[in-house]
């Protein structure tokens, strides 16, 4: 059903003409060498694994959905062990991976690219080599080197998956009142106990062994978030030899009935009394598992990303096939019975914003990536930490801002299919169904508002937001005199203006009152989620500008303007009422009584 094609084009252009990695890496010694061809070529290979193997299981596996066999057995939907067998005979999940334990040591940045062609292709399904990368990450940050010596060659490998176990039933992102119990065995090993429900990839028929990584509790734990510790639990114990061995004392218990995601098994995870082991110091488990859970919000922005992609291009597909109705303006196909619909402004109007959020949240998640390799191995300190900081700063963002745009993207696919996109053999109402979870899970998406404005912007004097908003005046004082920027660059600036008072006038309202921050969060982040796209795009308009100044007529920079011009002029306006919505405070919303509802 439908089809897909990595967009290897605008890929290339985010990361080798905004970007300049080859440049970049050339200021991180592990990864010096690499170059534009070599980027190519994976992005190429990774694309036909996507389109070609990957993208033909999406539909089927969603109506097929992961079955419950019983007694902890788990099977996922017809095609995706081979799917998978292939994914791993291929090498992919090894590519940003340490070649200490197998890794082929490829930056961040192309291990994202791969990610939001599996997201594109199959969300359900690159979530199970998704949330291993994940664990692989966190046991890499904070196993002990035994640990690191056991797991970490099979997660590269991608023989063995991994999952994060953090909800239970009567708490979510509340981890502070979490229950499950790790009591020490006496041997360095702990007993972990407890019932962890929401556990994507938590049992499945892909890989030999399953390695959870779970949040418990100490007997003498403190309470709240400061008494909590991570383990690594396998579903069966490693031998001598760190092959499987006998079944750990972990089952499924269930397996949850969903409103998308089907091909994903979410369980309910059983703990008794099974065999785990430290990770991290004791009572700091969350500071642990935090390298786990901001790579999963990165990932979710992937998600996010994949999904407006895919939805966009098979509703382009459609607008450029479907007959109805005549233009406005008249006939535009008048050897037709009808014109096709995207002659029509509203369909227009769907497309370009569904185009314009896919190619800004590209522009932006790639940027971030490589954020994240500078941060990791940049040859500068002080780069590193920058790095790090304008990371922290935006993972928020990148979460909830991409993951409601998609959303909405796939929202306005399935209009223009119009009655079709209602019917599940056209794909589309999947692709809403799927991008619906992205906006809860992983910190919904009103905690990564809090995040942002509470701990990212006021917990730190807006010391980091300050940090981008460099970024962007920077870019403002080298381009404002350009006559051809200035439908970009003033409004540009005027909402950098804006956040900047906005920000400064929550944070006076909220020394008086913590709630206006918990009133103003999520329109603020949109708010300045628009000001991070609109840096973005204000960059690619300026190398379209280039490209056509020096004579080159490719319709790629042609498309590229058109866009940016749209976003300005139609997506943007969008922080007028978010603006209003922030400003209007608390009040409203705080002093009805609860029993008024």
């Amino acid at each position: 059903m439908g089809q897909y094609a990595a967009p290897l084009r605008d890929m290339q252009f985010v990361l080798h003409e905004l970007l300049n990695v080859e440049a970049e890496v050339k200021q991180m010694p592990k990864h010096a060498e690499l170059d534009a061809d070599t980027i190519n070529q994976v992005l190429e290979e990774a694309g036909k694994f996507c389109s070609e193997v990957l993208f033909p299981l999406n539909h089927s596996g969603d109506q097929e959905g992961c079955t419950y066999e019983g007694d902890g057995v788990v099977t996922t939907p017809k095609g995706f062990r081979q799917a998978y067998r292939q994914y791993v005979e291929s090498g992919w999940p090894a590519l940003a991976c340490d070649p200490a334990y197998g890794g082929q040591g490829l930056p961040q940045f192309v291990n994202n690219a791969l990610y939001e062609m599996l997201n594109s292709a199959s969300q359900a399904w690159a979530m199970y080599p998704g949330l291993s990368h994940g664990a692989y990450e966190c046991l890499h940050a904070h196993g002990t080197p035994e640990l690191q010596q056991t797991y970490l060659p099979k997660l590269v490998s991608g023989v063995w998956t991994g999952t994060m176990c953090l909800t239970e039933a009567h708490c979510g992102t509340d981890l502070g009142i979490l229950r499950t119990k790790a009591e020490p065995n006496g041997d360095g090993s702990y007993a972990i106990t407890g019932t962890k429900i929401f556990i994507s990839s938590g049992e499945h028929d892909l890989a030999e062994n399953i390695v959870h990584l779970v949040l418990a509790r100490l007997p003498d734990a403190p309470p709240g978030t400061k008494g909590i510790t991570l383990f690594v639990v396998p579903k069966l114990l490693p031998d001598a030899a760190g092959e499987p061995g006998k079944r750990n004392a972990v089952k499924c218990g269930s397996i949850e009935h969903k409103m998308g995601i089907h091909a994903n098994a979410t369980c309910v995870i059983n703990f008794d009394n099974a065999k785990g082991w430290l990770v991290g110091e004791p009572n700091k488990g969350l500071n642990a598992m935090f390298v786990m859970m901001n790579a999963a919000r990165l990932g979710v922005g992937m998600q996010s990303l994949g999904l407006t992609e895919v939805a966009y291009q098979n509703a382009l597909v459609y607008a450029k096939d479907r007959l109805q109705m005549r233009s406005l303006s008249g006939p535009k196909a008048p050897e037709k019975a009808a014109d096709p619909i995207i002659v029509h402004p509203d369909v227009r109007r769907m497309l370009l914003t569904q185009k314009a959020y896919a190619e800004g949240a590209r522009a932006f998640s790639y940027w971030a990536a490589l954020q994240i390799d500078k941060e990791l191995s940049h040859g500068d300190a002080a780069a590193r930490a920058e790095a790090a900081d304008l990371v922290a700063l935006l993972t928020p963002i990148l979460k909830a801002f991409l993951s409601d745009n998609a959303f909405e993207g796939t929202n306005l696919a399935l209009q223009v299919y119009g009655g079709h996109g209602f019917i599940a053999e056209w794909g589309m109402e999947q692709y809403v169904r799927d991008a619906r979870i992205n906006m809860i899970y992983e910190g919904t998406n009103a905690i990564q508002s809090l995040d942002l404005l509470g701990r990212k912007v006021l917990g730190d004097m807006g010391a980091k937001l300050k940090m981008f908003g460099k970024l962007v005046t920077d870019f403002i004082d080298e381009e404002g005199v350009k006559p051809e920027m200035q439908e970009f660059i003033n409004p540009l600036a005027d909402i950098g203006d804006k956040v900047q008072k906005l920000t400064m006038e929550i944070g006076m309202k909220a020394m008086q009152n913590p709630d206006e921050v918990g009133a103003a969060a999520v329109p603020y982040l949109r708010t300045v989620g628009h000001l991070v796209f609109s840096y973005f795009w204000a960059r690619m308009a300026r190398i379209a500008l280039d490209q056509q100044a020096s004579g080159d007529d490719d319709p790629f920079y042609k498309a590229k303007l058109a866009t940016a011009r749209f976003y300005f002029a139609k997506l943007l306006p969008e922080t007028a009422s978010t603006i209003r919505a922030a400003r209007a405070g608390a009040k409203t919303l705080m002093e009805i009584d609860a029993a008024l509802f």
